[in-house]
């Protein structure tokens, strides 16, 4: 649904979030490994992450990132939009690129309550309560993301 920077950057932000959650920062190598995306490419999503103000990170021994304490819970809809625009999920669903209420695909009607929901989905959800449902969890496989 969302390109691969979106997706990495997400599932970034919710492994910083459960590791600091356990009294730790961690590092590019180690986030990269355990939300399965390419090292360099990891790399640049998260820096630009602490560029955006989202995040931050210390060098050195004891380095890593690590959330702001003192700023809001972060919504999903504030890193979509940072990533991928003001559009991310609001274009035709269709693909194209003229479509509103007045000049609209046939699919046009039927899209707009999906985009409605994504978006109800994205602004009422947080990296922080994501993380918070993860470490929660009892499926095995979602567990891989918080041991």
């Amino acid at each position: 649904m969302f390109n691969k920077e979106t997706e990495y950057a997400l599932r970034g932000l919710v492994y910083v979030q459960i590791q600091q959650m356990k009294g730790f920062k961690p590092g590019i190598i180690e986030i990269a490994k355990e939300i399965d995306a390419p090292l360099f490419y990891t790399g640049k999503i998260m820096q630009r992450l602490v560029k955006m103000g989202f995040l931050m990170s210390t060098k050195g021994k004891g380095g890593g990132f690590y959330f702001d304490l003192s700023k809001p819970d972060l919504p999903l809809k504030a890193v979509i939009k940072a990533i991928e625009g003001p559009k991310a999920y609001s274009g035709c669903g269709f693909g194209l690129k003229s479509c509103d209420d007045d000049q609209h695909c046939s699919l046009h009607d039927q899209y707009a309550p999906i985009r409605a929901s994504i978006d109800k989905l994205v602004s009422e959800n947080t990296v922080q309560s994501l993380a918070s449902d993860f470490n929660n969890c009892d499926d095995i496989l979602l567990k891989r993301l918080i041991d």
